[in-house]
């Protein structure tokens, strides 16, 4: 029971001093904390890995729906959906260690402001466990996420069409989206003032040390070590578009991160050229994959994939679990 009621405030999906969601539907942020709450982290040591992979239900269900739209059109259809291979390593090519990178972050005299707000296209598999599981195939999911300087925003949620994969679909405009194409749209929210003074909130820092210690308040787990900084480095992104300050300051505190080495050049799945770092998480048999730009050190994507088959959650090695691939 002591267990159940830690995890209750962790998750916390609607804090009580939150105005949105009086009387309103959750939002994203809020139905994917609750989603994480319900499904699949009932103690399990890999339950931080596992909730990135875990869409909501209700998102589940409609991407669903346009799947069997697209994939039933005929008995002998060849399936257009299919679960994304691994980024590969351009073989031969320059791998810039971490350190450097920061350095030239810092000094490219990039000026791209900080923005509140995220525009980011993922994927994940929905994870099921018991004898002979399978994870189902889902769609690409692309959101876009605009504030208004009044503490308004507007959350825009599209699954992307799948015979275009990583292709972004969403058009957008400095404060709201213009036209979504060879998208299906899941979701069109508007909300009304909010503030929140923290992380991932709360503006985040350009400080080195402070950026640190922003990231270690989104960490929940007591020790933030290198999976859990990429965790909250996600989170951040997915609440941020940094500018190229913060850019820089994030680059300088992965560089300091224990177990995340270069390996080479790596074209991302929206076709950007980037310098690709690993982190191999022997604890929980995950291959996580940076993709950083290699003049202003800004984090193009995140990719996780599996070492080591589990048959309880039907999974093989060399399965690509959840990737994201984050835009301005």
């Amino acid at each position: 029971m002591a267990d159940e009621l830690e995890l209750l405030r962790r998750a916390n999906p609607v804090p009580s001093g939150e105005p949105r969601y009086r009387d309103r539907p959750l939002d994203h942020h809020a139905e994917r904390r609750l989603n994480q709450l319900l499904h699949g982290e009932q103690g399990s040591r890999r339950s931080r890995h596992v909730r990135r992979w875990t869409w909501s239900i209700a998102t589940t269900g409609v991407v669903a729906a346009i799947a069997l739209t697209l994939l039933l059109s005929g008995s002998t259809t060849t399936p257009a959906v299919a679960a994304p291979r691994p980024l590969v390593v351009e073989v031969g090519s320059a791998a810039v260690p971490l350190h450097e990178l920061a350095v030239r972050a810092a000094a490219s005299g990039a000026s791209l402001p900080l923005r509140q707000g995220t525009h980011v296209q993922s994927w994940s598999l929905s994870m099921t466990s018991g004898p002979g599981a399978r994870p189902p195939i889902t769609l690409p999911e692309e959101r876009i996420e605009r504030w208004k300087a009044d503490g308004s925003h507007t959350e825009l949620v599209v699954a992307t069409d799948p015979r275009h994969p990583g292709r972004p679909v969403i058009t957008d405009g400095e404060d709201t989206p213009r036209t979504v194409e060879d998208g299906h749209v899941l979701s069109r929210q508007s909300y009304p003032p909010s503030w929140s003074d923290a992380p991932p909130q709360a503006r985040p820092p350009h400080d080195v040390a402070r950026l640190r210690a922003y990231l270690d308040e989104i960490d929940t787990t007591g020790t933030m070590r290198t999976p859990e900084l990429l965790d909250a480095m996600a989170e951040l992104l997915d609440h941020w578009t940094l500018g190229s300050h913060e850019s820089a300051a994030l680059a300088r505190v992965l560089a300091d991160a224990p177990g995340l080495r270069p390996v080479g050049e790596v074209t991302d799945r929206l076709g950007r050229g980037g310098q690709a770092y690993v982190y191999d998480d022997t604890e929980h048999s995950v291959r996580r994959m940076l993709i950083l730009d290699p003049a202003t050190g800004a984090v193009l994507g995140l990719e996780d994939t599996v070492t080591k088959g589990d048959p309880e959650y039907g999974v093989e090695a060399g399965d690509v679990m959840s990737y994201s691939a984050w835009m301005r």
